[in-house]
């Protein structure tokens, strides 16, 4: 990850992308990346759970398996929060402090998916703790790719071994669309939903000219 940056004539944004296994979220990212340096921003790409030293070794707990005690759900929300209180006040605060626009792989939206939805833990909760871990910082504009359970799915099989998640049953990645589906219908303005069902190249068509629609009124607001 890139740690130093110019700062631009304009103020850093905050950009997250979202979404279910499989739907490509690292590749289009880097397409974002690269298209918003071809204007001239310069950009930061990050990751939840991690994006610092202390975080990834949160990270690293969250996802492995098998631990030899089961991790309980309440355990595993409040570790997604601690490595993002981390990850905010490290990284993210610096970077947009700094005028870096910042490309983020799942933040909140993902823990009220995965550990609201997903796990069946209470969303007043989530947002309880959200208060005290994200420090005021939210995303300016959000990314859901989204896609079918079973095609996303389909697709993270052939990436290499399963991580804690990913050996979930389908119906719990089904909660988890709808929760996420459930968070853009609530808030439409920060969220664009992208269908990544599609080829690539029209996922990436869709991407860009929502991303080029974001920072035509990021601009007009400065």
């Amino acid at each position: 990850m890139t740690e130093t940056c110019l700062t631009p004539a304009l103020a850093g944004q905050f950009i997250t992308f979202e979404g279910g296994e499989g739907v490509g979220k690292s590749t289009n990212i880097e397409f974002c990346k690269q298209l918003l340096e071809q204007q001239g921003i310069e950009v930061v790409v990050t990751r939840e759970p991690g994006g610092t030293e202390i975080a990834e070794i949160i990270r690293e707990q969250l996802l492995k398996k098998p631990h030899r005690e089961r991790m309980s759900d309440v355990t595993e929300l409040l570790l997604v929060f601690a490595a993002r209180a981390q990850h905010i006040e490290a990284f993210i605060k610096p970077a947009l402090a700094r005028g870096c626009w910042v490309l983020c792989d799942r933040f909140t939206d993902s823990t009220v998916a995965y550990q609201g939805y997903g796990r069946g833990l209470s969303v007043d909760l989530v947002m309880q703790l959200k208060v005290i871990a994200q420090l005021g910082i939210e995303p300016d504009k959000t990314f859901l790719l989204d896609a079918p359970v079973e095609v996303g799915m389909g697709r993270a099989q052939v990436r290499g071994p399963a991580d804690r998640f990913e050996t979930e049953q389908l119906d719990f990645f089904t909660r988890v669309r709808e929760g996420f589906l459930a968070i853009a219908s609530n808030e439409p303005k920060r969220v664009s939903v992208i269908n990544a069902a599609q080829d690539l190249p029209l996922v990436q068509a869709d991407l860009s000219a929502a991303l080029l629609a974001f920072n035509h009124l990021s601009k007009e607001s400065v």
